[in-house]
């Protein structure tokens, strides 16, 4: 597929999603450290959870240098609505610990002028970051164009064919780097989400009502 076939193909795919769900409003902007505490927090729990968790640990303690002071206990106890806690806890204090000993300072904004490549790299330095947490935080925080690939961007992909069927997580984030134009990433991640949470759900999915089942091989398979 051309560069112009994919964005053609993207685009069309993007305007079905546009009338389904409304256009899509870029989230708050939050401080890199923020945003990469809270996507860690939101590792397999629910949006909810993770945000009750964020607004816990930020009502418990003053700064971040307060939690990195802290015990990695009251930490879990603090954030212990988003499960994992005793995982979670001690990788925000490492991180915490390594940006103070490394850098002197607990922020995270100087990435904002990194190249995209050097500051995903350098996230992925840190425990239980890996390439989804770390586009997440790049993607939200510093705007840059690098698609997080969760389970529901993952799977719709899949089913309209715009990446392999066997191809995992992992992978998928180069094949649809390589789809996407750049000045969509963010819109494509958000309606995929939309999508795969409102209609092209796992297990039962509302083939009957999806505005992409003319691009759907999975769903017209199924009807048929």
């Amino acid at each position: 597929m051309t560069a112009t076939q994919s964005r053609s193909q993207i685009n069309s795919i993007l305007r079905r999603l546009e009338r389904a769900f409304g256009p899509v409003e870029p989230p708050e902007q939050l401080a890199v450290l923020d945003e990469l505490v809270a996507t860690i927090l939101s590792q397999n729990t629910t949006d909810s959870n993770s945000g009750a968790a964020f607004e816990e640990l930020r009502r418990r303690f003053r700064d971040w240098g307060d939690v990195r002071r802290a015990s990695v206990e009251l930490v879990a106890e603090a954030i212990r609505v988003a499960g994992l806690a005793n995982q979670k806890a001690p990788r925000i204090k490492e991180i915490l610990q390594r940006l103070h000993d490394e850098r002197g300072e607990l922020s995270l904004e100087f990435l904002h002028d990194w190249p995209l490549d050097a500051a995903c790299e350098y996230l992925r330095r840190f425990p239980g970051v890996g390439p989804k947490t770390a586009a997440c935080v790049l993607l939200f925080a510093c705007r840059k164009p690098i698609l997080p690939v969760d389970t529901h961007v993952h799977r719709v992909s899949q089913r309209l064919g715009l990446i392999g069927t066997k191809t995992n997580e992992a992978n998928a984030h180069a094949e649809l780097a390589r789809l996407v134009p750049s000045d969509r990433v963010l819109e494509f991640h958000i309606q995929l989400i939309r999508h795969g949470r409102q209609v092209c759900s796992a297990r039962s999915p509302r083939c009957c009502d999806c505005v992409l089942l003319k691009r759907c091989a999975t769903g017209m398979q199924k009807l048929s």
